[in-house]
């Protein structure tokens, strides 16, 4: 498949230089599209100099946005699968061809990298909201995940279509029910990540309870009438 990697960026000048580099070394057949979301800091400069592939956004205008503008790429460039990529270097490159295959072999418009299933045990709030995240999915799609808090996701063509066009569309766990409950196949390949390596996470104790009151409630209600 022809493989694009997004890497929504915002203020990662301390690890985006190593996270490209690091993909382009393991994949080097899988290309990516840094999308510069609004960064402050150095991240511009950095794909400027390195001649890395990016789009600069004007403004911040959050993950869902600047997850789109690399779906639009895509499907401009004719690419048959995206995979979500974080830029602070959480991901690891070499799990793309096993979700590729994974794709391929079961059908999937989705292929989660599951770190349950590899055997980590998410702890804390994280990992609280992260099986209540899962046991809603089961309950409203049937569809049994065990890591749909995962930012590492590869979609397939029909899915880069959608994604492009949609209005409503977010790359989180609500819009993965919203598409499994429609029939959409949802895969997990187990896959082990690495800890945040520079930069700070906005993912503190308050950011986390507004993140799992949204996303429940989107999978309990709102993505009834979408």
């Amino acid at each position: 498949m022809k493989t694009l990697a997004v890497i929504p960026a915002y203020n990662e000048e301390d690890c985006l230089e190593q996270t490209v580099r690091s993909l382009a070394t393991a994949c080097p057949e899988v290309d990516h599209l840094v999308v510069n979301d609004g960064s402050t800091d150095a991240t511009q400069l950095i794909c400027e100099r390195c001649g890395f592939t990016h789009v600069n956004l004007p403004i911040n205008c959050g993950l869902a946005c600047g997850f789109q503008t690399g779906m639009k790429y895509a499907l401009r460039h004719g690419y048959d699968a995206v995979v979500q990529f974080d830029a602070d270097g959480q991901h690891l490159p070499e799990y793309i061809p096993t979700m590729g295959a994974a794709m391929e072999a079961q059908g999937a418009d989705i292929v989660i990298a599951s770190r349950v299933l590899a055997g980590e045990r998410i702890e804390g709030a994280r990992g609280a909201g992260s099986r209540l995240i899962s046991t809603l999915i089961r309950l409203t799609s049937g569809v049994r995940l065990t890591d749909p808090t995962s930012g590492m996701r590869l979609y397939n063509r029909r899915m880069i279509e959608l994604f492009a066009h949609g209005r409503d569309l977010t790359p989180e766990p609500d819009t993965v029910a919203l598409i499994a409950r429609r029939g959409g196949k949802v895969a997990e390949v187990p896959a082990t990540m690495q800890e945040r390596q520079g930069g700070q996470s906005y993912l503190d104790l308050p950011h986390v309870i507004r993140y799992m009151t949204r996303t429940c409630a989107s999978i309990l209600f709102f993505q009834w009438f979408r």
